[in-house]
């Protein structure tokens, strides 16, 4: 049964999926600067942008807001639109084509087949999209999986990218109902929860295997087991960014310096930590600086484009 959503907990977890994105993208560069920068919690001076991941994520949100539900076609065309006004926020040369080819009038169930030689896409785009679809069904498990493999759908057809996007909807779901309920919720509780409602996929059991790793290992044994993004998919990507929020979900700011710390695809995986960890945490550990510097969504163009009247 369709619950009818939460707008608010979505927006806040777009929210957070901005400041992540926005943080992680000013921790590209020298390798050693950007250590000794992670070191110290030395910030970027001025403003901070976002990249797709939070572009994507204002369609998805403008989807449910519009229709109540993951309509493919209008998320489709939400994408592209975004996509038009400005190409240069990070896409990879697979999304590129994807939304050049929906945005000049081919059909998403095509396009989104075709590639790979017609295995569809495996990479993280999908999953990092997909908080505020978790938190818009909160209280709501079943809708969350069905709702996120819609959205995954418009864009990436590989089983293990849906299972990525699933997941981490999955986890915005998690957080975002011990946030309503007032309940307390431990990483044990954070990964049952993921692990019990996700399909069966390659995804699952390396979550499975996030879930035996302590929070006291080395970031970079952490990284070696569950990957950190460096390969673009969804299956390097989603486990090590559910692990870092497992066990900071109740500190923004820490959340996302771990996030950061294992290098990698660094702004997509703190995207997603933030859309997840910004449902439970509370917001004194959000630093008020991160939210000032971050290009604000609801006055960027994303937002506010008429994607009825797109071309």
């Amino acid at each position: 049964m369709m619950t009818s959503g939460t707008p608010a907990l979505a927006w806040r977890s777009l929210w957070g999926l901005s400041i992540g994105d926005a943080f992680g993208e000013t921790f590209f560069g020298k390798e050693a600067e950007v250590l000794e920068r992670m070191a110290n919690r030395t910030l970027q001076p001025g403003d901070w942008l976002f990249t797709d991941d939070t572009v994507q994520g204002i369609g998805v949100f403008r989807t449910l807001s519009a229709c109540g539900t993951i309509d493919q076609d209008y998320l489709a065309q939400a994408l592209a639109c975004n996509y038009l006004l400005d190409d240069y926020r990070g896409y990879g040369g697979t999304a590129h084509s994807i939304m050049k080819s929906i945005a000049a009038g081919e059909s998403w169930q095509t396009v989104s087949c075709a590639v790979f030689d017609g295995m569809g896409s495996a990479g993280n785009g999908a999953a990092m999209r997909s908080g505020p679809i978790g938190a818009w069904f909160a209280g709501d498990p079943v809708t969350v999986v069905a709702q996120a493999r819609l959205a995954a759908e418009v864009t990436h057809a590989h089983p293990e990218a849906i299972a990525g996007a699933i997941a981490v909807a999955l986890a915005a779901c998690c957080c975002a109902t011990a946030r309503t309920q007032d309940t307390t919720l431990s990483s044990s509780v954070f990964f049952d929860f993921i692990i019990h409602h996700l399909p069966e996929s390659d995804i699952k059991y390396k979550i499975r295997k996030a879930a035996t790793l302590p929070v006291s290992y080395d970031i970079r044994t952490i990284v070696s087991v569950l990957g950190n993004g460096t390969l673009l998919t969804a299956a390097d990507t989603v486990p090590f960014a559910l692990w870092c929020a497992a066990h900071h979900h109740e500190h923004f700011e820490n959340a996302l310096w771990t996030a950061v710390s294992g290098l990698g695809d660094r702004d997509t995986i703190a995207a997603i930590v933030g859309s997840i960890t910004v449902l439970y945490a509370t917001d004194d550990t959000i630093p008020t600086v991160w939210a000032e510097r971050t290009e604000k969504i609801e006055t960027s163009p994303f937002f506010n484009s008429d994607y009825q009247n797109a071309p």
